[in-house]
């Protein structure tokens, strides 16, 4: 009997999460062979899984890129690809939009503008943007698992992974020539290596103006319809001997192992795509409880706190173009992500993650039940991270707002908190007896203050002091009504008590008294750092106040993080053990991954299609000139009405912006290669759907869908609309000709031997 039971729960586990989908999962490419090869052909791929990834010769991934802010990055905030023989990369609009905004002025505002370099000497370099392209990967599991145990800490645990990874790390790197990370998957259940070799000199080359890489702005964002020509064109530059270098005048553009070729063929309903980048973070394997916890007590004060401060932006942004171009960069992010939070939560509800999670755990438990071996190891795991979670219900709300509207609140604030070290170096040097010593510190406080001014310079390019004015009133107003007394600063409650609750009078305050609301100020503090001055600052007075109280806080939110820790690692261990038939696809973690599926139109609700593809003539219906999200340039609207589309109309002359494909992606993934079954560049992937924002937690076969720039469309703007031929001469374009039509005719008697024209 208790066969016959485990054979049909077996039966009604795989019905529920059965085998991934052919459009579902991130995979790793190393194993496409084992994994996905059958089902990629089946969809219609003709390229060999040694054509796609390949540590032996050049393919696919060596034209795959992760685009980072650091030198030596673990993670990537956007993908890009090269697809030019010199070094030249595509990558979506909002990936590129710092780099566009840092180089934008009122005098050239590129972001209104656009921007195109038609040399190689007009190309403009951004500081601290990186390149990295995957060298190769590794499983290094049986390198770690075996010299961990399950009565071990979790910080005993940490620390023999991060020894063993270290190790690990050093040889891979070749002494400093490669990037190397060591990042678990399943939940620390496998572990593998990643070694990159990391770019440095990374220039823009191009962009549309905003009116056309941002079409539909806000509104349009995560949503369907869209018409947005979100790309931007970069370039890598290295040595002249190939090798990674900062930038230099004598750098040379890349020449790389692998560039991608170009389709201008076009899509159609059901055709192959496979895209390849870097997605950021998900979390498909959380527990009913987590996600519950998410929707009820993580989403709604990151959504009312992000959407105080983008209004205030706005309000100053739409009244002074200079604060338009300063913040935009800020702005943007920010809206992103508050208004994903927004789609996540309708989703969450809306498509019932929490009860189809609750159902999958019922199945799950009963199998652990069925053996009493399992249920010695797994039997309390869910009811354990239910009750961890449980427990932390009533101090995620004000650590949230603490957080957000306290040290990520004002500007003024954030910059704050880059003097903590300094101050900390001048209470030192005040305390030291020893004169060596004194001279030693001495010598740090001017290093240090010498990097402030540096940073100083940056922060305040990009800064308005009656913006972000308000925006601390705002945030400091919400901090003291939110947050638990118990939390409140003591300078906070004195000075607020001081100024009977005018949160604008504190303000007014803070700016006029503190050094660090002023670019001058600060620069000329730090010529001569002086603790006496940065104790009393106001500013900083009350960033300190608000860092004490939110580390205490974070400390007592994350106990019991290690039991949780061990709990979900334990859980998924426990999954892929009760179907050892099914494919699992690891979370995404901002590792080389590949997804494949069709291109498709779908369903959003009842009695509602939307079609597969958008057209140039949307962009014309949605024009709006008294709202900037739906401005479309002149030039543009003459392309339009001249059907001047070249060689990148479609079959049926109309000018495609933008199609659909079911591919699992999620952030990290904006500016991936869209590839045909060939390989060849056929979009760039930008965005997910508002009707399946919760697919970082749950897949939606029926409605996930990736928004892809159509190729043809980008090639349109940058040759016609810009007038860029240069750069379209350096790609590699295919385009099928046409065949003619073979036309076959019986010959009469009486013609016979006549020639047919």
């Amino acid at each position: 009997m208790k066969k016959i039971n485990y054979l049909l729960l077996t039966l009604l586990l795989f019905a529920g999460l059965g085998r991934a989908l052919a459009d579902e999962g991130m995979w790793l490419p190393m194993f496409i062979d084992r994994l996905n090869y059958i089902d990629m052909q089946k969809l219609g791929l003709q390229l060999t899984p040694d054509e796609i990834y390949s540590v032996n010769h050049a393919s696919l991934k060596d034209a795959v890129v992760g685009l980072a802010d650091s030198p030596n990055p673990s993670g990537y905030f956007c993908t890009a690809e090269i697809v030019s023989p010199q070094g030249l990369m595509f990558t979506n609009y909002h990936c590129g939009f710092e780099s566009i905004q840092k180089h934008s002025s009122v005098s050239n505002d590129y972001l209104e503008e656009g921007f195109w370099a038609t040399n190689l000497d007009e190309e403009l370099p951004n500081e601290g943007l990186t390149a990295s392209i995957l060298v190769r990967m590794a499983d290094v599991t049986d390198s770690i698992i075996p010299f961990l145990n399950d009565t071990m800490t979790e910080s005993a645990r940490s620390a023999a992974v991060g020894k063993i990874s270290g190790r690990l790390k050093k040889a891979a790197s070749e002494k400093g020539k490669y990037n190397v990370n060591v990042k678990s998957f399943f939940q620390g259940n496998e572990y593998y290596m990643f070694v990159y070799i990391v770019y440095k000199d990374v220039r823009l080359v191009g962009a549309p103006p905003s009116s056309i890489g941002k079409f539909g702005g806000d509104t349009d964002n995560w949503m369907w319809p869209r018409q947005t020509g979100d790309f931007s064109v970069f370039r890598i530059y290295t040595a002249p001997d190939g090798s990674p270098a900062e930038y230099s005048k004598d750098n040379v553009p890349l020449k790389p192992k692998y560039h991608l070729s170009i389709s201008l063929n076009g899509i159609k309903k059901g055709d192959f795509t496979m895209i390849m980048g870097f997605p950021g973070r998900t979390d498909r394997y959380a527990t009913a409880s987590d996600v519950q916890f998410r929707l009820d007590y993580y989403y709604p004060p990151l959504i009312e706190v992000l959407g105080d401060k983008l209004s205030i932006w706005k309000k100053h942004m739409d009244a002074d173009k200079n604060v338009k171009i300063k913040y935009a960069t800020q702005y943007a992010t920010t809206a992103n992500g508050w208004k994903n939070f927004i789609g996540q939560s309708k989703d969450i509800k809306d498509l019932n993650v929490v009860g189809q999670k609750i159902a999958f755990e019922e199945k799950f438990q009963t199998w652990v039940e069925n053996n009493p071996v399992r249920e010695e190891k797994y039997g309390d795991v869910l009811r354990e991270i239910s009750d961890i979670y449980q427990n932390r219900t009533s101090d995620i709300g004000p650590l949230i707002y603490a957080s957000l509207t306290g040290i990520g609140g004002s500007g003024i604030i954030q910059f704050a908190q880059s003097f903590s070290g300094l101050q900390g170096l001048l209470e030192q040097y005040k305390k030291e007896k020893d004169k060596d010593k004194k001279i030693k510190k001495e010598a740090q406080i001017k290093k240090v203050a010498e990097d402030l001014k540096k940073s100083a310079l940056e922060h305040f390019k990009d800064y308005d002091m009656a913006t972000d004015r308000d925006v601390f009133s705002a945030m400091t107003k919400i901090y003291y009504n939110k947050v638990p007394d118990t939390l409140h600063p003591e300078v906070l409650d004195k000075e607020v008590k001081k100024h009977k609750e005018d949160f604008n009078a504190y303000a007014d305050y803070v700016f006029a008294g503190s050094f660090l609301s002023d670019r001058q100020r600060t620069l000329v503090f730090l010529n001569d750092p002086d603790l006496k001055a940065i104790d009393k600052d106001p500013a900083f007075k009350l960033m300190q106040g608000y860092m004490g109280k939110i580390m205490a806080a974070s400390v007592k939110y994350k106990k019991n993080s290690d039991q949780l820790s061990r709990d979900k690692r334990l859980y998924v261990q426990a999954i892929r053990k009760m179907m050892p038939g099914k494919k699992f696809y690891p979370d995404a973690n901002s590792t080389l991954r590949l997804s494949f599926g069709t291109v498709e139109d779908y369903y959003p609700a009842d009695a509602v299609h939307y079609d597969y593809k958008t057209h140039l003539r949307g962009v014309m219906q949605k024009e709006n000139p008294d709202n900037d999200e739906f401005i479309v340039p002149e030039k543009l609207k003459e392309l339009y009405e001249t059907k001047d589309y070249g060689p990148y109309a479609d079959a049926d002359g109309t000018m495609v912006v933008c199609f659909l494909t079911n591919n699992d992606i999620t952030g990290g993934n904006s500016g991936s290669p869209v590839m045909n079954a060939k390989g060849e560049l056929i979009g760039l992937a930008f965005d997910g759907n508002w009707e399946a924002m919760s697919s970082n937690i749950a897949y939606a076969p029926k409605l996930q869908r990736t928004i892809v720039v159509d190729i043809r469309y980008v090639l349109f703007i940058i040759d016609k609309f810009a007038g860029a031929g240069n750069l379209v001469d350096e790609l590699t374009i295919h385009k099928s000709v046409p065949q003619p039509v073979r036309i076959e005719q019986t010959l009469q008697p009486e013609t016979e031997g006549a020639s047919v024209n």
